[in-house]
């Protein structure tokens, strides 16, 4: 098993068709169990450095009803990873272990998961001087943690949780 690396791509104007596509076969897959579908992440954020991979949140009603979803998701080649961690939400991915292309999180429709999520990509969208801030961050952090995708993430944490704080008050008034 190859360990992942973070390597950050210039934005590409190709990952919103490509999450137009993967949002059309996660529908025809469970369309019905849906009641929402966002881009989420770098990759939504037009102009922002990311990793090439496709956040996309989908939202159900009842994250217990995941069971339903699961064989539907892998027959289009979304994988169901258990992360234990992840209270709050279920994640499949597509592509290989370390070298994954969509990353697909599922969490309850207008939970706190739901609501932080769309709210950073937003704030972002809307600022683009705080996207260029947390472009900056993240091409810092690609560079001392190349090898360590973990820390990375995690050293991302308190600008994202800043920003959240900073989109509720703007955005939930």
């Amino acid at each position: 098993m190859t360990k992942p690396t973070v390597q950050l791509n210039e934005y590409n104007a190709e990952w919103e068709s490509q999450f137009d596509y993967e949002k059309e076969r996660i529908i025809a897959a469970i369309g019905d169990k849906l009641a929402g579908i966002e881009h989420i992440g770098s990759t939504s954020i037009k102009g922002l450095k990311a990793k090439p991979i496709i956040d996309i949140m989908g939202g159900i009603e009842d994250l217990s009803s995941t069971l339903a979803i699961v064989q539907p998701l892998n027959e289009i080649e979304f994988e169901y990873v258990p992360k234990p961690e992840f209270t709050d939400r279920r994640f499949f991915r597509k592509g290989s272990w370390g070298k994954g292309t969509c990353h697909l999180h599922i969490c309850e429709i207008h939970s706190t998961e739901w609501i932080e999520k769309i709210v950073f990509r937003d704030y972002l969208r809307k600022h683009s001087k705080v996207a260029e801030e947390y472009a900056l961050l993240k091409s810092e952090l690609a560079t001392t943690y190349k090898d360590d995708r973990s820390t990375y993430t995690q050293h991302k944490e308190p600008f994202i949780k800043d920003i959240i704080r900073k989109a509720r008050r703007e955005f939930l008034k």
